[in-house]
């Protein structure tokens, strides 16, 4: 058995394999309300088909002025509930682990109305300026993570990821380049990580299940954060509960990426031997033998696999053939494996 469809249980979920369905954003509540539509339905259950061990779905907003766009999904209300209620449903029927990645975009947002963000710096000349939180608003938005962890533990989700990575709040607060407070909040590697410390202990005080966090693990620019500077924060993140960081880089300010086949392992590795803390390597990722290497080297403990599995639904199928492997598949599907 290949290591990449060998079970991996984290806390009391076991995954029947270790490729997971990294959160990409779909834009299509299209009737700007947060909820879910058909196209969320079909793709969603189709890489369940398609034998993904863990699905996490896409940047699911926790307040409506935190959506990267207004045709987010959202989890800011209990009317919410319902449609992703019905996705887990979808999800877990094939055997796969249901996830939600919960959000707030900060700065990033494009939607009506004011922005929030730690201190009152756009992302560029094509975005908004924003207002810099108090301190009231930024109690709120934890909060408001808190209610979020609730409404997915209400609809069967198997696992939390909190984003803060790609320069959205949390990612916005981490990082010297966005973060120019002058309180609690800013300055220090402890004082800029205090809003993502609080946001992991209140939802850790009503989610028992495994709790990931997705970081930048480099910010391409001067002065920004590197891998190395984020153990220190990984190993933060594990004594508060954290079980996996999901290692991605970069957009928390224009920056330019020369990205290569698998190009942030390396980030994972430091982060997974520097803090001792289970880590997802993401990025360019696009066949079994390239996912069987960064686990069998002991680089990464899962495998998040973003675009491949846009382009192939069923990508797990071919990972698995390559690594002449075999893998359960629906019955109705049984006689493509029959000649």
């Amino acid at each position: 058995m290949a290591k990449l469809f060998e079970p991996y249980t984290i806390r009391n979920l076991t995954l029947k394999n270790r490729i997971a369905m990294a959160p990409m954003c779909m834009y299509s509540s299209d009737k700007e309300d947060g909820k879910v539509e058909d196209w969320h339905r079909v793709h969603y259950g189709s890489r369940a088909v398609g034998q993904s061990g863990l699905i996490i779905l896409e940047a699911t907003a926790v307040q409506p002025q935190g959506r990267i766009s207004a045709q987010d999904l959202g989890i800011w209300d209990d009317a919410h509930i319902e449609g992703l209620t019905e996705l887990t449903r979808l999800i877990k029927q094939h055997g796969t682990a249901a996830g939600i990645q919960l959000a707030h975009a900060g700065r990033k947002a494009t939607v009506d109305g004011d922005i929030q963000a730690p201190s009152a710096i756009a992302f560029s000349d094509e975005y908004k300026t924003p207002v810099a939180m108090s301190k009231e608003e930024i109690t709120e938005t934890v909060n408001a993570f808190a209610v979020a962890a609730n409404r997915a533990a209400d609809a069967g989700f198997d696992l939390l990821e909190l984003h803060g990575a790609h320069g959205y709040l949390i990612n916005e607060f981490l990082s010297p380049l966005s973060n120019h407070r002058i309180d609690e909040y800013g300055g220090s590697a402890e004082n800029r990580y205090r809003f993502l410390r609080e946001i992991i202990d209140a939802v850790r005080d009503t989610w028992e299940g495994p709790l990931f966090v997705r970081i930048s693990a480099e910010d391409y620019t001067e002065g920004g954060m590197t891998s190395e500077q984020y153990v220190e924060m990984a190993k933060w993140m594990k004594d508060q509960g954290v079980d996996l960081i999901d290692v991605s880089s970069g957009a928390v300010v224009p920056a330019k990426i020369n990205p290569f086949p698998g190009y942030q392992v390396p980030y994972s590795e430091t982060i997974r031997t520097g803090a001792e803390i289970a880590t997802g390597a993401v990025g360019l990722i696009t066949s079994g033998l390239q996912a069987e290497e960064i686990l069998g080297n002991d680089r990464a403990d899962l495998i998040l696999i973003g675009r491949e599995l846009l382009r192939d639904a069923y990508w797990p199928y071919q990972a698995a053939r390559e690594l002449h492997t075999e893998i359960e598949s629906p019955v109705q599907y049984g006689r493509a494996w029959t000649f």
